[in-house]
């Protein structure tokens, strides 16, 4: 007895083109599309939805990706924490290394500056400015002065956002900015697939005397949704390789 075939979603022509331009590009934002097709967010949110739950591509906040570009997008923050262990280790103890004892600072979000976190907290007497509620509660603050920014925590990797994170920022002045990234692409852009939190890395690298990057080789010949700054812009890669300096600017 033949069994009957499986019935497979229908998509609409204007589903089938996000499907379309998203495997081609890896990532479309909600804006965009809205744009290319002259119809509201809301509208397009609708459809990723409905081709989210068929299993054809992964929705993210502010838009989607290709189920095949894994590599490039965003991953569960539980997911991300059992990635490249070593190398985040390495990252964190290097970067601890790096800072001298006293310093102020500011610490990004991510799990490479959770680790991070840990490897300072053994040091004495950082003044730590930080939008990771997981950073923040790495250190003992009878040893450390801490201070969270920001008042809503968004996402598992408990970010906090907020206009009060930009204000705070920019009154402030650190000796150190550490940041993190989803990718460095080959052209030596350093991204990211948030824009708030670019923002915010945006603000602390123009509060900080010294800006790192903290970014394992996992990162390196990936791509994400936006640009936080260039490589040139970062005093130092911290890399499990190496510390290294930041390649000059091609343009001068």
């Amino acid at each position: 007895m033949n069994r009957p075939a499986l019935a497979q979603p229908m998509f609409s022509e204007r589903q089938q083109q996000i499907l379309s331009m998203t495997e081609r590009i890896g990532f479309v934002t909600v804006e965009s599309l809205a744009e290319e097709f002259g119809v509201s967010a809301q509208t397009v949110r609708r459809d990723i939805i409905a081709l989210s739950d068929a299993g054809r591509l992964q929705r993210f906040h502010g838009g989607a990706g290709a189920i095949g570009a894994t590599e490039t997008l965003r991953l569960d923050h539980g997911h991300k924490r059992q990635m490249s262990l070593g190398d985040k280790a390495s990252v964190a103890r290097q970067a601890a290394e790096f800072i001298p004892d006293g310093a102020s600072l500011y610490l990004d979000v991510g799990t490479t500056l959770e680790m991070t976190a840990q490897a300072l907290n053994e040091r004495p007497g950082f003044r730590l400015f930080t939008n990771s509620m997981r950073a923040a509660l790495a250190f003992d603050p009878m040893r450390h002065e801490v201070n969270v920014l920001g008042r809503r925590v968004v996402g598992r990797d408990g970010s906090l956002v907020g206009e009060e994170i930009m204000i705070a920022l920019q009154g402030l002045r650190v000796d150190y900015a550490l940041i993190a990234c989803s990718g460095v692409d080959d052209e030596g852009r350093v991204m990211d697939f948030d824009l708030s939190k670019i923002a915010v890395k945006k603000a602390a690298m123009r509060a900080a005397d010294k800006k790192y990057l903290l970014a394992t080789p996992s990162k390196f010949g990936r791509t994400a949704l936006a640009t936080i700054a260039m490589l040139s812009d970062f005093d130092h890669v911290i890399n499990a390789a190496s510390v290294v300096e930041a390649p000059a600017n091609s343009d001068g």
